[in-house]
């Protein structure tokens, strides 16, 4: 099944991906791994959630706001290659959750992008992870997750045909500069002296 059609089986529509927050860019592809920048919570319109998970927040509601920016990891993989099939696995979820230092139940929260990951891609979607918590997180995000995804290779560029090999020696040798004839050499002056001798004699 093709993956945006399992997108509309789940009932997701993808958000256009949110803009950097400072000096970085939303993914770099380096040969067939992109790494996606690290993205949090929160959708345009809307205020961004904050709080932190054990105190402000519970761990469902947490995992709400995982699984809520894992639909932003996977906006960010459609606009970076244009479409969903291409992504050939996830290779590896880092999710960082801003918790009191009691909190010990970041796997449970970070499930939430995990749960998700596995739910629109199937077996592709399975990936080593870290879940770890932070003192905090910037603007006081509840969750922030980072990703990195190895795609499918893109097509080779078509060879261009080649000339052929008589038309191909033709055209590299050197061209060659005309022949030009020497002139005749002039007759040397003292054979001429002994020649009007003999005839003299």
């Amino acid at each position: 099944m093709k993956t945006e059609q399992r997108l509309q089986e789940l009932g997701i529509e993808l958000a256009t991906p949110t803009s950097p927050m400072a000096n970085y860019v939303n993914a770099v592809r380096t040969g067939n791994l992109l790494y996606l920048a690290g993205k949090g919570p929160g959708l345009p319109g809307k205020p961004l959630p904050i709080g932190k998970v054990g105190r402000d927040l519970t761990v469902e509601q947490a995992y709400g706001h995982a699984r809520e920016t894992g639909l932003s990891l996977i906006a960010v993989m459609k606009a970076e290659l244009g479409d969903l099939d291409r992504v050939k696995r996830i290779v590896k979820v880092l999710g960082m959750v801003n918790a009191i230092p009691e909190f010990g139940n970041q796997p449970e929260v970070i499930n939430g992008c995990s749960d998700l990951f596995v739910e629109v891609f199937g077996d592709r979607g399975r990936h080593a992870r870290s879940a770890v918590g932070m003192g905090s997180l910037p603007r006081g995000i509840p969750v922030e997750i980072e990703v990195i995804v190895e795609v499918e290779a893109d097509e080779p560029e078509p060879l261009a045909i080649a000339p052929k090999p008589k038309a191909a020696a033709k055209a590299a040798a050197p061209k060659r500069a005309p022949v030009q004839k020497a002139a005749p050499k002039a007759a040397p002056k003292v054979a001429k002296k002994k020649a009007a001798k003999k005839k003299k004699s």
